[in-house]
């Protein structure tokens, strides 16, 4: 018999239950992220350093990664940060057997944390309802099966309706909007976690300047897009609200590294006849700087960051 439920329940279950593709799925087997390369990592290092400083360097720095997927990025670090560095992996998998030993592995988000809290392309996966506006012009939470179709279904509640009212108002027939109000509390209880230091998300995004009429929930497998099906074959995002979000700066992944120096300028040609193992080095991190801030990819992403001081 078929079932239709809310995304927020098809969601929670089609990506994080038993056998869901977070449980199940190496998510790098289906599409890319920052976090896996290894210049994104320089660009994070450097961050690190200057929260470290601005924190005088206390005596353990923690490093925590929120929705690791195979620790790539905390697998960079280590070699990038002294062992002053406590480096910290969330995730639901175990750990893989290649990381480093210096990276502990846990299943839920740490407490008193001193330092830099990182989670890129984590709050796009956080389960969120949608909200549809029916024939009749009314707006009511969007239903779906388990083999994705959808429907109106019950009418917006108090809470939601509030925000939708603030965030992504939608009044004509067809109008889609996946409400925020989970994002926001994934967001807080990582600003909570850290007694000092920076807590970074790093996800796709929009403002109320380009909210998209149709809503943002898709599916990827295999590295392409495919239909949302809530079966747990798939990932399962929606983009963020962005504004949203109580941080204290967003700003694009362009932008953000940018401002941390990340190297874009290809190598002159004339290294490549002095020396062709150091121009070809150059050039593959000059193309990958490329693609981290490329405009229309991943350079789009947003950057939101609240800071906590340190005592002296």
């Amino acid at each position: 018999m078929t079932q239709f439920t809310r995304w927020s329940v098809a969601m929670e279950r089609a990506l994080y239950g038993p056998g869901g593709f977070y449980r199940r799925e190496l998510p790098r087997n289906h599409f890319s992220t920052s976090a896996q390369t290894p210049v994104f990592a320089e660009a994070v290092a450097r961050l690190a350093g200057e929260v470290d400083e601005a924190l005088g360097r206390p005596a353990t720095f923690d490093v925590v990664d929120v929705g690791a997927g195979n620790g790539e990025l905390l697998g960079h670090l280590a070699s990038l940060l002294d062992e002053r560095a406590h480096l910290t992996a969330v995730e639901l998998r175990p750990k893989p057997k290649d990381l480093p030993q210096r990276i502990s592995w846990r299943a839920d988000v740490p407490s008193g944390v001193t330092g830099l809290v990182i989670a890129c392309e984590l709050l796009d996966n956080v389960p969120c309802d949608a909200a549809v506006v029916d024939g009749e012009g009314e707006v009511r939470y969007e239903e779906v099966d388990e083999v994705g179709t959808t429907r109106p279904g019950d009418p917006i509640e108090d809470a939601d309706a509030k925000w939708l009212a603030e965030w992504w108002p939608i009044h004509q027939v067809g109008e889609r909007a996946e409400i925020g109000r989970p994002r926001e509390a994934k967001w807080r209880e990582l600003a909570e976690c850290i007694d000092a230091g920076t807590v970074l998300a790093i996800d796709y995004g929009h403002t109320r300047a380009d909210r998209p009429e149709t809503g943002t929930i898709v599916g990827f497998r295999d590295g392409r897009g495919v239909g949302p099906v809530p079966d747990g074959t798939c990932d399962i995002t929606a983009h963020v609200a962005v504004d949203a979000i109580p941080c204290d700066r967003a700003r694009t992944q362009r932008e953000a590294l940018r401002e941390l120096g990340l190297p874009i300028d290809r190598p002159p040609l004339a290294r490549a006849y002095r020396d062709p193992t150091g121009y070809a080095v150059e050039l593959a991190r000059a193309s990958a700087s490329a693609r981290l801030t490329d405009r229309s990819g991943l350079g789009a992403h947003w950057w939101m960051s609240t800071s906590k001081p340190g005592g002296r």
